[in-house]
Order: structure tokens, then C-alpha cells, then sequence
């Protein structure tokens, strides 16, 4: 057995001139340089002449420690290079053994002999020699790699984190805001409780289920739906319905053929899974409508996203068998503007840049007025239902301009209805440009803040998915690639979803939360802990504790809930009688008092607070609510309304 890391792992330290990628790596799950205080991980890049005898006594004494390659320190370890050289171009790690894992670059390096005792994390994949190894020495432990990670850290050793994890490294910070998309084809004979339990434990704070399942109500499908929705609420998630109009469901597309989409070859416009139906028809709109309304009302929601709500295709007009719109309305209504019938661009072999360009303007606006009727209407709704939240998911055009040649998708355009209507804008990566890195995500930022005042309802879609395109190690982003794509678009956008909760796979779930979380500095002074965090953060911490000098009762046996901004954190004596375990919202401040506790929080949707006792009284701003409690195994679930809101929770005596 290998031995185990301090309980939380805040800091580390790269002994040698070079840091290489080492900080990027373990950045992306919170840890932090130490500055010039002790470490509780040191990378040991470069080893001295003679300094293995002192990093073995540090290893003994329970420090973990990191090494790459060929060094005296290695040798001391019983790592030992031999006279055969492989090159290395694909690995298998036993985190993910069915994996493919594919090196860019192949690289050379000896065959080593490792010892007996050793764990073997990673080989190369035909000869089976060791590349990724934990030894055990003392109380401390060492991870080996045969070279160095690469330039951006996860080129060759994708699970570099998860092994330090298994051998005890604890990350210091947790958020658990994310949303993940859901699609129930995928999960329909589960546990949803077991379920809704690991998405919490990801960091999981919302879902957004596929809502053209169950556009047609359905006993069994209308039950299913009903227990997912009971079943998150339990753990403090909350559920959004997810609309892909022009796709209504398959049923809707059956029923009526006379509303279908047509493409550029007047074919029915049925491209990869959705099936387009005509929205500018008046009467489809309608009968469209008179569903959704049916569907948003029959369940107990938390929010509505409206997703893509725009024409095909990528390929734009290069491809007329997948162009959208060509329904007979849309030609009729450019044709009374412009003069001529848009599928004339699309006949007799010649084109026509200037007549294209007109209809592609007109497309755009077409699909912003197509965005605003909607929103519009959802906005009748949630007059009945006060409580839903609202989101529009819109594919990112600035990045990748084409984008509104391409779909009709134009951000510039829609954004300005943040003005009016109270929404969240989730841009969605296209996937065009899925093989990026993740520092596109802040560029992404900079390009939409100018183009609202509203950049607190920003936020960004991470598409968890084999990608078309030559991407190295994995075609689908996992591990440290993972990782760094959802720290960095945390820290450049104050909501993160990831499409979808199915394609996340398991050697992810432990550390995604940490992976979540943004922090902007963090302090350690004694038995004082400072943290500052721009929107809030989980700290890994056991006991009771004071916060900014007021005992803090927002906590679990592991980790402390702490608000936006500088606190200070120290240990306490006692807890309070009653404790906000977990809270589905943006906490603004807390305090404890002698009968319960109080709690200030601003939520687009209804916030989910988990609380260790029964209360005897909930009161919003002020006056006595009947809000709804449900049980959760030894805790209890109090939902509260959306918005800013005082809440004050008195225990049972």
C-alpha cells in the first residue's frame, strides 16, 4: 500500500530553474505555489549531485514528491534506466485501460526496472515497460514518470492527477455550480438517487434534461421524469428543462409533415438527430408553443434552456442538401423584401455573392427574431411560475466568426436583449474549434464583455466529446486536458456547463469540483487560513470554525462554504446546533445564532439548502414561509425562491 498525503494539499513547490508545465497541471485543480513557506508536494525537476540522500529522508518522513527521468534520486528509489530503448508513441494507464492514449510525438527513452513493490500506473502499449510508477518509502511516497509531461501538461500523461490523488493528495478548493446537460435515453433503467449523489459529489449543481423526450405526456416517461427531478432536489440540484427547437420530438416530426424544414433541395430537413420543423409557420408556431407551455407546466422545473436556436448547417451554403431555412414561408416572405426567391441561389449553377449576402443577413435577423419571440414567450410563462430560471444557449460567433455565415448565429445581436429580459447567455463552443486549448476560454470572455453590460449573465458551454479533428493524447478531453479547460473557463466566466454528464468519464468525477473552482489568492498563517475567491468556494476543512471572527455555520465534515470576497478562516471550539450542510446558490453572507441560523444568498433559480436538523421555522426577509422541506437520508432539503433573499432557519427545540 502506498501511503497517504496530507489531508488537503494546498501547495507546492518545483525544486529546479525550469517549472516546465508543472504549474498549469496542478493549478487546474487549485493548488497553488507555495511562497517560500513549507510544501505539501514537492516536483523535483532537476536533482543535485548528491542531494539523493536528503530527498530520500524527506520521502521517508512523509513528503510526496514527484520526479521525471533518468537521476541519482531515481536510482535511490530502485527506478534503474537499462541498455534497451523503445520509443513511445501510445500508453495504457489503469485509470482508463480501454483508453486509447496517443502520444504526438513519439518519444525515446530506456526500458527501467522498477521494484517489486512499486505501483504501476501507466506502460507503453505493445512492450508493457513501466512510464508512470508510485514507490513507497517511510511514511511518504514518490510518483515517477519516464519523461516530462510536455509543454502544456497533459500531451503525454493524462491522469498525472489522478495518481497523485490515489496516492493522497487532497485538493484544497471545491465548487459545485457546475451544470451538465442530460440526456434520459442514456440513464433510463438507473438509480437516480445513486445517480443525482455522484453528480453532486462532480460539483454538479444543476442539470438540463433533454425536454424533447417528453414533450408528449407519457405515464411512464411523466413518472421518470417526476422521480429525477424529486431525486436531484434531494442533493441540493436543481433541473432545467432543455428545448433544441426547431427540433419539437419525433413524434411532433411524424404528425406533421406539412410543417417540416426544408433544405436548399427542398428535402425534409432530417440532419444528423434533429428533425426540423418550420417555427416561422404561424400554425406550427402555435401548436409548437401550446406544448412547450404544456411541458414547462407539467413538471416541477427549476429553469428553461432554450438551445440553439438557429439554421444548418456548419458547412453553411457550400452544402445545399443541409442549408436551412427553404420552408415555403421564408421564401415567400424574403421573396415580398428582396425580390426574388432565396432558392434561386441554389439553381442553374451560377453564384451570386451579392444576392447570397442578402439572404444571409436576412437569415441572421431571421433567427434573432426567432430567439426574441421565444423569449418572449417563455417569459409569459414564468409569470405563472416565478420561480425558472432562464437561459439561452447561443454557439459561439466571435471566435469563430463563420459562425453567422455559417448558421445564422449572430451574438452581437442578441445580446442587447439582456436589457430587457432576464436571462443567462451560454455561449457554446463550436465545433470548430473543439481542438483549441484551454486558453481560448478567457479569449472567449473578451470578446463578449464589450458587447453587453451585462457580463455577470455570461457564461460558457464545454463540449465533452470525440473530436473530428487530429487531437492529442485522448479524442475526447479527459484528465489534466479536462481539468484545464474547465479551471480556466471558471475563472473567465462566472457559470460553467459541460455537454454532457454521460460522456464525463469516471477517472474525472473525483477531481472535477476542484477543477470547478476559481480562487484568486489563499493564505496560510498558522492555524489562519486566508482565501479569496471572486464567486465563492468549498474549502477543504474539518471541524468547526470562525470566519472573518463569527462562528461560521455553513459546513460538512469536510469542507467549509464560503462567500465571495477575503475571509479568514480559524478553528473553533464548538459547532451551532444547526448547520447549512450544502446551498444551490451564491451565498452571500451567514451567522450563527442561539436558535438557528441566518444566511443571505442571490439565486437566478430556486436555491437548494441542505440542513443537518429538521427546522421548526423558515423565514424569507422577514416573514414565515411554507416552503417546501424534503427529507434527504439524516438531512433535510429546504427549497427557497429565486433571487436575493435573507433567510433565517430556527431549529426544532
Amino acid at each position: 500500500m502506498i501511503a497517504s498525503a496530507p489531508a488537503a494539499t494546498f501547495t507546492y513547490h518545483i525544486a529546479g530553474d525550469d517549472s516546465g508545465s508543472w504549474p498549469q497541471i496542478l493549478g487546474s485543480i487549485g493548488l497553488t505555489a507555495a511562497a517560500g513557506g513549507p510544501a505539501n508536494l514537492v516536483v523535483v525537476r532537476n536533482v543535485a549531485p548528491g542531494s539523493a540522500p536528503q530527498w530520500m529522508q524527506r520521502i521517508e518522513q512523509g513528503e510526496m514528491v514527484v520526479l521525471e527521468g533518468e537521476s541519482e534520486l531515481a536510482q535511490a528509489l530502485g527506478i534503474e534506466a537499462g541498455k534497451k530503448h523503445i520509443v513511445v508513441r501510445s500508453m495504457v494507464d489503469e485509470h482508463a485501460p480501454k483508453l486509447p492514449i496517443v502520444w504526438k510525438t513519439g518519444a525515446d527513452i530506456p526500458v527501467f526496472a522498477v521494484p517489486k513493490d512499486a505501483r504501476v500506473f501507466a506502460t507503453e502499449r505493445w512492450e508493457g515497460a513501466p512510464l508512470e510508477v508510485a514507490v513507497r518509502r517511510g511514511s511518504g511516497v514518490a510518483l515517477w514518470i519516464a519523461v516530462a509531461p510536455g509543454q502544456q501538461g497533459y500531451e503525454r500523461f493524462p491522469y498525472l492527477l489522478q495518481a497523485l490523488h490515489d496516492l493522497g493528495m487532497s485538493p484544497p478548493f471545491r465548487c459545485e455550480r457546475l451544470w451538465a446537460f442530460f440526456d434520459g435515453s442514456y440513464r433510463s433503467r438507473v438509480d437516480l438517487d445513486y445517480f443525482a449523489d455522484r453528480w453532486r459529489k462532480a460539483g454538479i449543481g444543476a442539470i438540463h434534461v433533454a425536454g424533447w423526450h417528453y414533450y408528449e405526456s407519457d405515464a411512464a416517461s411523466d413518472e421518470y421524469v417526476r422521480r429525477l427531478i424529486e431525486a436531484c432536489h434531494r442533493k441540493a440540484i436543481l433541473v432545467y428543462v432543455w428545448l433544441e427547437l426547431p427540433h419539437v420530438s419525433e413524434k411532433f416530426w411524424a404528425d406533421h409533415p406539412e410543417w417540416r424544414e426544408k433544405t436548399a433541395i427542398l428535402q425534409d430537413a432530417q440532419l444528423d438527430w434533429r428533425k426540423l420543423m418550420n417555427l416561422t409557420n404561424r400554425q406550427s408556431f402555435a401548436a409548437v408553443s401550446t406544448g412547450i407551455e404544456k411541458l414547462i407546466t407539467r413538471f416541477d422545473w427549476d429553469g428553461v434552456n432554450l438551445a440553439e436556436l438557429y439554421f444548418e448547417s456548419l458547412e453553411g451554403a457550400d452544402n445545399p442538401a443541409r442549408f436551412t431555412p427553404m420552408n415555403s414561408d421564408v421564401r415567400d416572405e424574403f421573396h415580398h423584401l428582396h425580390g426574388f426567391d432565396p432558392l434561386e441561389l441554389f439553381q442553374g449553377g451560377k453564384s451570386d455573392a451579392g444576392r447570397l449576402r442578402t439572404f444571409l443577413d436576412y437569415r441572421a435577423e431571421l433567427a434573432r427574431r426567432q430567439q426574441e419571440e421565444w423569449i418572449g414567450k417563455i417569459e409569459v410563462i414564468r409569470e405563472s411560475k416565478p420561480n425558472l430560471d432562464f437561459v439561452l444557449t447561443h454557439v459561439d460567433d466571435r471566435f469563430d466568426t463563420r459562425m453567422r455565415d455559417l448558421i445564422g448565429a449572430d451574438a452581437a445581436r442578441v445580446l442587447p436583449l439582456l436589457d430587457q429580459h432576464d436571462f443567462t447567455f451560454l455561449i457554446e463552443d463550436p465545433a470548430t474549434v473543439w481542438n483549441l486549448g484551454p486558453e481560448r476560454y478567457p479569449k472567449i470572455a473578451e470578446k463578449y464583455q464589450p458587447l453587453t453590460k451585462h457580463a455577470d449573465k455570461l457564461a460558457i458551454d464545454i463540449n465533452i466529446v470525440e473530436r473530428y479533428q487530429d487531437v492529442y493524447p485522448t479524442k475526447q478531453q479527459t484528465g489534466t486536458e479536462l481539468f484545464e479547460l474547465v479551471h480556466l473557463a471558471a475563472k473567465a466566466f462566472p457559470q460553467v456547463a459541460l455537454y454532457f454528464e454521460n460522456s464525463i468519464l469516471a477517472p474525472d468525477l473525483p477531481l472535477l469540483a476542484s477543477a470547478a473552482a476559481s480562487v484568486d489568492k489563499v493564505q496560510q498563517d498558522g492555524r489562519r487560513l486566508i482565501v479569496d475567491s471572486r464567486y465563492g468556494v468549498g474549502v477543504a476543512w474539518q471541524g468547526p470554525a470562525i470566519v472573518n471572527g463569527r462562528l461560521w455555520p455553513v459546513h460538512d465534515q469536510t469542507t467549509l462554504w464560503l462567500p465571495a470576497g477575503p475571509n479568514v478562516i480559524e478553528p473553533a471550539q464548538k459547532d451551532p446546533a444547526i448547520r447549512l450542510l450544502d446551498f444551490n446558490g451564491n451565498l452571500r453572507s451567514a451567522n450563527a445564532s442561539a436558535t438557528g441560523l441566518e444566511f443571505s444568498y442571490q439565486s437566478n433559480a430556486r436555491a437548494a439548502a441542505v440542513l443537518n436538523a429538521r427546522p421548526r421555522k423558515v423565514e424569507v426577509d422577514g416573514s414565515v414561509t411554507n416552503q417546501t422541506i424534503l427529507e434527504s437520508g439524516p438531512n433535510y432539503v429546504v427549497l427557497l425562491p429565486r433571487g436575493q433573499h435573507v433567510v433565517a432557519i430556527s431549529s426544532a427545540p
